[in-house]
């Protein structure tokens, strides 16, 4: 990695010489963050600016694919950093800066109304973007995620033997959760669209990060992922009071979407997040188990709890209820990383 970083500094050189970016006087590169990928942030600063500097190795990233989303979803309207300049060949991008204030950390019970109703208004825009030239969010997709549930968490990490019963309510409720997922209409999905990858800016809007894995899906997903996100929760009555407001502004854009009534739209969002919430919690192990990244286990007792409300809430998922409460939850009192959680 030190020899990408001086990589990294003698292309911000080269753009400084060329007038790519206009820097007087001295700069200096100062590291962000990290995230769940292969990914590294900087920030380029002076007296008075700063950009992003972004290094994505190619083997390991496809910046192609955020760098065309990016400029895609600007010229549509969408709050995402200018990409100022690229090269796809060694994976460097410099990215406009939206600053340091994540969502996350200023969502207060005084706060939050005001921060999501902005944060929904930033996601009608990210709905009504051309959605045509992403990837479908079909069947084998949602499958695939599903799965990383049951092979990382399940399997690798909590080592539950699986039997013929376990598996016939695990795949029942996978497919009860596919089924919900392709019923919806389908938009423009950002993907991971949560409080961790919204900025706060001066422009009274969120920046909106992270958006490389953008397709086209259910109308509920990027909701869902904002109002049960994986790292607060929020008391269900208040949760259900903003999806309400989400449906009801969206009858207002497109009156077509009037014969969704709030029962079914409730019931997509609920199953939809379990479906995600899934997803997020076999990444979770995965991050841990294959990548060293330990510290995306304790976000795993929130998310597993909603799929325990979600699962207990249907019928339908009765059995895959009871292998939550009776294999899973006990299982994890006994691993060490959620011992004190879970009790």
């Amino acid at each position: 990695m030190g020899q990408r970083l001086s990589t990294l500094l003698g292309w911000i050189e080269e753009l400084q010489a060329a007038r790519v970016i206009d820097i007087e006087k001295g700069w200096e590169l100062v590291p962000v963050s990290g995230d769940a990928s292969f990914r590294r942030y900087f920030r380029v600063k002076t007296e008075c600016q700063s950009w992003i500097a972004v290094d994505a190795p190619p083997e390991k990233e496809n910046s192609q694919t955020f760098v065309r989303i990016a400029r895609s979803w600007l010229d549509q309207g969408v709050h995402v950093p200018q990409v100022i300049s690229v090269d796809l060949d060694q994976g460097f991008m410099l990215l406009s800066d939206f600053g340091d204030q994540l969502l996350l950390p200023a969502l207060k019970e005084k706060s939050v109304d005001h921060l999501y109703k902005l944060a929904m208004a930033e996601l009608y825009k990210i709905q009504s973007c051309d959605a045509e030239s992403l990837p479908l969010y079909d069947s084998s997709l949602l499958q695939r995620e599903m799965a990383l549930f049951k092979d990382w968490f399940l399997v690798s990490l909590l080592s539950i033997d699986l039997n013929s019963d376990d598996q016939e309510s695990i795949n029942t409720g996978f497919s009860l959760l596919e089924a919900s997922a392709l019923e919806q209409p389908a938009v423009c999905v950002h993907r991971d669209y949560h409080s961790r990858n919204l900025m706060i800016t001066s422009e009274h809007t969120p920046g909106v990060i992270d958006f490389q894995d953008a397709v086209k899906g259910p109308i509920t997903y990027d909701l869902v992922s904002l109002l049960r996100d994986c790292y607060i929760s929020w008391p269900d009555e208040q949760v259900y009071e903003w999806v309400g407001c989400f449906r009801t502004e969206l009858v207002r854009k497109n009156p077509l979407l009037a014969e969704i009534t709030m029962e079914r739209f409730e019931r997509w969002f609920d199953l939809m997040g379990m479906q995600r919430h899934l997803k997020a919690i076999g990444i979770f192990a995965r991050l841990s188990i294959r990548d060293d990244k330990h510290s995306y286990l304790q976000d795993i007792p929130r998310t597993l709890q909603y799929v325990n409300q979600t699962s207990a809430k249907y019928p339908e998922l009765e059995q895959f209820n009871l292998l939550i409460n009776e294999k899973v939850l006990p299982t994890m009192r006994d691993v060490a990383a959620f011992a004190e959680i879970t009790q």
